[in-house]
């Protein structure tokens, strides 16, 4: 009776420097994300985190909109949200 079985604290859920999110994608971008996963080998987490690393990285928040993007005739990003 008397051996003790000594158990480590865990630490709390966060305390690694990550946070956990939850987000709604439509059906049809779960499945490209899917796809995408598995042709790189890699978690969709993973993936995830490189998408948004990239597009975070690469993404300029603007007042407006010229004229001459929305005709086309100017260079500009591939997509406008």
């Amino acid at each position: 009776m008397g051996d003790k079985i000594f158990i480590k604290k865990k630490e709390l859920q966060g305390e690694d420097g990550y946070k956990v999110l939850s987000i709604r994608i439509k059906n049809e971008m779960a499945e490209r994300l899917n796809i995408l996963a598995g042709d790189a080998n890699r978690s969709r987490n993973e993936v995830v985190n490189i998408l948004l690393d990239y597009g975070i990285s690469n993404c300029e928040v603007i007042e407006q909109v010229s004229l001459d993007y929305l005709a086309g005739l100017i260079d500009t990003p591939k997509k406008l949200y």
